[in-house]
């Protein structure tokens, strides 16, 4: 992985944006600086400006584990032209058996989870997410999920940072979606900004033949990111990349 704010590394994005492209983020820990209540989470305004004008280069695709409403509530006036909710499976219309697993899974888990503070269950509709970043005994919380999970052999587990998602295997990941979006807005190349496990689904993409510049927040051995950002707050001084480009 190359520091994406490396001299080098501009030069590469200057090469990379000269062709009209898609310029796709995910939301928290990207976009958004990681909070504790994920309900206070916000786009700074810097950000949101820098954004604005990037959307004037090429269109923009929001892609996240939230909801699409959520996503595009805290993100309107960005100038976002797609959004893409609950690790990319709500791009399109939900269909009736995946939102009543979803309701299923949820059920198990209310049964299965100890009642304990700082633990709870977010319902997106579909997908959950058990957070458990403000609760002291984090370790208990892990392993608690870890075996109401047993219990869902038909969901796909998704580890976060301090929390676990929850979806339909056969649901449509990050990277199946940014490549939908692409072709609806027949755009073939995409340059991708994320910072989480289910954010591997798009890099990946760029060893299996997608045209992608693909960007992750943190280093981290084992990414098939192919740059990286040191922090959350580098996300602005690569947005004056691509303006200055």
């Amino acid at each position: 992985m190359r520091y994406a704010l490396s001299m080098r590394s501009r030069e590469d994005i200057a090469r990379f944006v000269a062709q009209r492209c898609v310029f796709a983020f995910d939301f928290d820990g990207t976009l958004s600086p990681i909070v504790t209540d994920p309900g206070q989470a916000g786009l700074p305004r810097s950000t949101m400006l820098l954004l604005r004008r990037v959307a004037t280069i090429g269109p923009c695709v929001a892609v996240s584990g939230r909801s699409r409403d959520d996503l595009a509530r805290r993100l309107a006036g960005a100038g976002i032209r797609l959004f893409i909710g609950n690790h990319g499976a709500e791009s399109e219309t939900p269909s009736p058996p995946v939102l009543l697993a979803v309701q299923r899974w949820k059920r198990i888990l209310e049964n299965s989870l100890p009642v304990m503070p700082g633990l709870w269950i977010e319902d997106k509709s579909l997908s959950l997410t058990v957070h458990f970043r403000m609760c002291r005994r984090k370790e208990e919380a892990r392993l608690a999920i870890s075996r109401a999970a047993e219990l869902m052999p038909d969901a796909r587990m998704i580890e976060g940072k301090q929390c676990v998602s929850i979806v339909s295997p056969g649901a449509a990941d990050k990277g199946q979606a940014l490549c939908s979006a692409m072709k609806r807005l027949r755009v073939k190349r995409a340059l991708y900004v994320g910072d989480d496990v289910t954010d591997e689904d798009v890099f990946k993409r760029a060893g299996e033949g997608q045209d992608l510049f693909t960007v992750r927040v943190g280093r981290k051995t084992g990414s098939a990111a192919s740059y990286f950002l040191r922090r959350q707050s580098e996300i602005d001084e690569l947005l004056r990349a691509i303006i200055d480009c």
